[in-house]
């Protein structure tokens, strides 16, 4: 029987399902197709296909030719199926045997002359494969990305011909290497760069020990997005597993996965015209948005105020979930969403403090309905809102002395990172209801300073939490055991708009 199965993988999100392909010649007008819910660059395969083979000295069959990909319901795109159909059809034909080909995945799209390019989703898909046990064949540079999985079993083929060679057994494709030691090489932002400003870098120490947002309100020129560029550079070291996640989001995306981002926490930055579909994905392909590349890294959004609200807003569930879910007509597919947000604005429509020392000559109202662009539900889902006001002309000096660097930041925030690794498995910002009445819990004189401070400001329960969660990474930070009355009261002070409101 003219019949040869073999397997590779379709990607649906961050998941890459597996793919039976079946290849069955049989007699009549020759022919090919190719079913199983293909879209355009899977039907286009059919002419890379023949000439790959062709180029590549073996014998096009000129028989009926069927390709099925089964589920038949999981739509397929990409490139990535030339490789399978073209080993199934060479299968299928007795060019080359079919014992072998149970035992691997396919994963790769040919060239006319049967060279193998890169094709985007290597993570997921050499995952997927690790999981199920699976030997896996894909061109060099996707090779040389999946390889930096651990013990994955991962063949680098450049072209059509080597693959065959290899499942006849005539010569050995070599296994992939990761160039991992190019990886820490990046350039890292520093603190030390940064003139003044001493409490604006204590609340972004804070917000990096314990992954809280942060709101920044100040007028131009105050180094907000200069402090929030150089938060990466103080946050923890990312764990292998957290690595391939962003990794994996990034290898789906439309600008892949660059080798020398390994280990480095993202940072995005998206224009404040974004829409919300660029923020938290979409497309009739579902594909990750900026909060999903931020995934383990910094969302930093500048001019917050000029960011259309209902886009702000859509930023809501993810901010509390660390998921997004993205659902179509036809599809459905999940992302992780789990990012740090960094926000900046300015004070007031024409960028100045409005404290009558300056140019500006904004009313109260005028001030009250600019900050009103953001809204209350989403300004509660942020923990530290902190005035940065302008530069001292002293600090502005040469000669004046530097900031602390950010390695030295660094080890205290990763020593408030091992406390909370400690008490258990999530960050401060991320303890949920019962973890939070677990590990923050206040004396009778704290509580009455928190009571006080909640009719005042006249906060939610979310806020309450929240500051319970910020006062906690203090401690952590302070090395206390309880969260003492100057932990409360820091935690308090960093709810500005807060008390901009209430008044």
């Amino acid at each position: 029987m003219q019949l040869a199965t073999l397997y590779t993988r379709a990607l649906n999100g961050i998941n890459a399902a597996q793919v039976t392909v079946e290849v069955h010649l049989s007699n009549g007008l020759p022919a090919f197709s190719i079913v199983g819910l293909p879209e355009a660059a899977v039907r286009e395969s059919k002419d890379r296909v023949r000439a790959a083979i062709i180029n590549s000295n073996f014998e096009f069959p000129a028989r009926k030719i069927t390709v099925n990909l089964a589920p038949a319901d999981l739509p397929k795109d990409g490139g990535r199926y030339d490789l399978p159909i073209a080993l199934g059809i060479l299968a299928a034909s007795g060019q080359i045997e079919k014992t072998l080909l149970a035992e691997y995945e396919f994963h790769g799209e040919l060239a006319l002359s049967g060279l193998l390019r890169e094709v985007n989703g290597s993570l997921p898909v050499a995952l997927a494969a690790q999981k199920d046990n699976k030997k896996l064949i894909m061109p060099v540079k996707s090779a040389s990305q999946a390889a930096l999985i651990e013990n994955a079993r991962i063949f680098a083929a450049d072209n059509l011909l080597s693959v065959c060679q290899h499942l006849q057994g005539l010569a050995k494709l070599p296994f992939a290497e990761a160039a991992k030691e190019q990886a820490h090489s990046h350039h890292i932002l520093d603190m030390s760069d940064v003139r003044g400003q001493h409490h604006t870098r204590r609340a972004l120490e804070i917000a990096a020990a314990g992954r809280h947002n942060m709101l920044m309100i100040g007028p131009p020129g105050t180094g907000k997005s200069m402090l929030a560029s150089r938060l990466p550079g103080i946050l923890p070291p990312m764990s292998t597993q957290q690595a391939l996640e962003s990794a994996s989001i990034n290898s789906i995306s439309y600008q892949g996965f660059d080798i020398q981002q390994w280990k480095k926490r993202p940072f995005r930055s998206p224009h404040h015209t974004a829409s919300g579909v660029a923020l938290v994905g979409g497309g009739s392909r579902p594909s990750p948005g900026e909060i999903s590349l931020a995934h383990q890294g910094v969302l930093f959004l500048d001019e917050l105020t000029e960011f259309d609200r209902h886009t702000l807003d859509v930023l809501r569930e993810p901010m509390e979930t660390g998921t997004i879910t993205i659902s179509r007509a036809a599809r459905q597919a999940d992302f992780p969403a789990r990012f740090q947000l960094i926000a900046a604005m300015n004070p007031c429509p024409q960028g100045y403090t409005c404290d009558g020392k300056n140019l500006c000559r904004c009313t109260p109202q005028q001030q009250l309905k600019h900050r009103n662009r953001i809204s209350a539900p989403f300004l509660d889902r942020i923990d530290i809102h902190i005035e940065v006001p302008r530069i001292d002309k002293q600090a502005l000096d040469n000669n004046a002395a530097k900031g602390e660097a950010s390695q030295q930041i660094r080890k205290r925030v990763y020593k408030a990172f091992r406390r909370q690794q400690q008490r258990g498995p999530r960050f401060n910002a991320e303890l949920n209801n019962k973890e939070v009445e677990k590990f923050c819990t206040l004396k009778e004189k704290e509580k009455l300073l928190l009571n006080k401070a909640m009719d005042k400001l006249k906060l939610s329960a979310r806020a309450y939490h929240r500051i319970l969660k910020l006062a906690r990474t203090i401690a952590d930070i302070e090395n206390s055991q309880d969260i003492k009355t100057p932990h409360l009261t820091e935690a308090i002070s960093y709810r500005s708009l807060d008390r901009f409101i209430s008044n």
